[in-house]
């Protein structure tokens, strides 16, 4: 361990930490440039055959830039995709980012760190950092914008160099330390372990944007909201934020477990998607499409009163064609993924003649980061996760998310050597409760179950 990590797991000073030599290298989960054919010709692209554990060496900073002792992380959908080298391998990204020349060709490398969530302390801070310091505690919003580019100030995502960190840049947050754009921090809530707040950037901010924001589908009190895969990480906070602001969450899950998850969370109306014969291949058939929207439209109707306002869409190819049709006339389909498949066919008619809209949502800016993170701080919104892994065991995790066994989010423990860290606030803790802090705990297997 180098004398940076002692200083950071001891709770030394500011001024220790800062005083601290920096590592030449950190231990990361990352891919190799050399790895990206071998899945070729493969159908089971097992994420842990790509994903390596080992050091690599610590990157200089640039002046806008901090580095983070990682305390924890945890995985997301883009970390499968880049393991699978899907749907191109992220060396490509990496390769665009560093056309920018300067800072950003460091990002060019034959190995690429993943990982878009981060909890954790600032250990060093650019010429060019003004309102962080040493010492202060962070999570990381994935959105890594280029704050030179006009359109950035009008909404931080519509800038042309937009890129979600540890997926289209390198130096991501499964590992040791993680190297970030001041523009991308936000403060830990200090009532959350480094787990639990590790689980949150990613997929709150995301949900957050698609529904709460005025970029978004614009929830209002009262809304029918279909929730699409509910009971995975995107889903789980989806229902607070319908809960949280007065809508109505309806949750469409794959099995009873699930649909026990997403009533943990409070979400009273539950269908199970098996029920109305939806599978992965249902897309092909125009007429089952409108068949298993016709159902689902009755189920929805009949348990809360009236179709879908919202429909929120993550899974694509097998479900777009429905959502598409079963969204109530003037409703609107809001999309940030697709994990099924990227091309999708619908009815048209049913989006030009009912006046529907479909609207692309992708992360969030920093402001909704931080509105959303508000919202964890009150303790009207918590955490999702379901299981830690330590990092050693990683691939593992991405491994449940890549076959779709975990339920809302896993965390990942980087440099923290143990759960139950990080709390700052123990009394708002106590008020808000650990029950009420961890629906899901336990919702999904932990290291050693499979």
């Amino acid at each position: 361990m180098s004398l940076l990590s002692e200083a950071v797991l001891s709770g030394a000073s500011a001024a220790e930490i800062a005083s601290a030599p920096l590592p030449e290298e950190y231990l990361a989960l990352h891919l190799r440039a050399e790895d990206v054919t071998m899945f070729d010709d493969v159908t089971d692209k097992d994420v842990r055959k790509s994903l390596r554990l080992g050091h690599v060496p610590l990157p200089e900073l640039a002046p806008d830039e901090v580095l983070v002792a990682v305390m924890a992380s945890s995985v997301n959908y883009n970390t499968v995709w880049s393991a699978m080298f899907e749907p191109m391998p992220s060396f490509r990204y990496l390769k665009q980012v560093a056309k920018q020349g300067g800072w950003a060709e460091r990002h060019n490398l034959p190995y690429h760190v993943i990982g878009s969530d981060c909890a954790g302390v600032i250990v060093r801070t650019g010429s060019g950092v003004r309102r962080w310091k040493v010492g202060d505690h962070a999570v990381v919003s994935p959105a890594y914008v280029d704050d030179q580019d006009p359109a950035t100030h009008a909404d931080g995502m519509l800038g042309s160099d937009q890129k979600a960190w540890g997926f289209e840049t390198n130096f991501g947050a499964l590992a040791e330390y993680t190297v970030v754009r001041a523009t991308q921090l936000i403060p830990k809530p200090a009532h959350l372990t480094w787990e639990e707040a590790a689980s949150n950037p990613l997929c709150a901010g995301t949900a957050y944007r698609m529904l709460v924001s005025d970029r978004g589908a614009r929830m209002k009190q009262g809304d029918v909201v279909l929730i699409w895969g509910a009971a995975g990480g995107l889903g789980g906070y989806a229902i607070q934020f319908v809960r949280n602001g007065g809508g109505i969450p309806v949750a469409v899950v794959g099995s009873e477990r699930k649909a026990e998850a997403v009533r943990a969370l409070g979400c009273e109306v539950v269908i199970n998607r098996h029920e109305l014969g939806i599978t992965d291949d249902l897309a092909d058939d125009p007429k089952q499409v409108i068949q298993a929207g016709v159902s689902l439209g009755k189920l929805v109707k009949e348990r809360v009163g009236r179709e879908p306002d919202i429909v929120f869409e993550h899974i694509g190819r097998s479900t777009f064609g429905i959502s598409v049709f079963v969204a109530r006339r003037g409703g609107t389909v809001v999309t940030c993924g697709s994990s099924a498949g990227y091309q999708h066919t619908f009815d048209n008619r049913y989006l030009w003649m009912r006046l529907k809209k479909i609207v692309g949502s992708h992360i969030a800016n920093l402001q909704e980061q931080w509105d959303a993170n508000k919202l964890f701080e009150l303790g009207h919104i918590v955490p999702t996760m379901s299981a830690v892994y330590p990092l050693a065991e990683a691939a593992q995790g991405c491994r449940l998310v890549q076959t779709n066994q975990q339920i809302g989010k896993i965390a990942v423990l980087c440099m923290a050597p143990h759960t139950g860290l990080g709390v700052t606030d123990p009394e708002l803790r106590e008020r808000i409760g650990e029950d009420r802090l961890n629906p899901l705990r336990g919702f999904t297997p932990g290291p050693g179950a499979n």
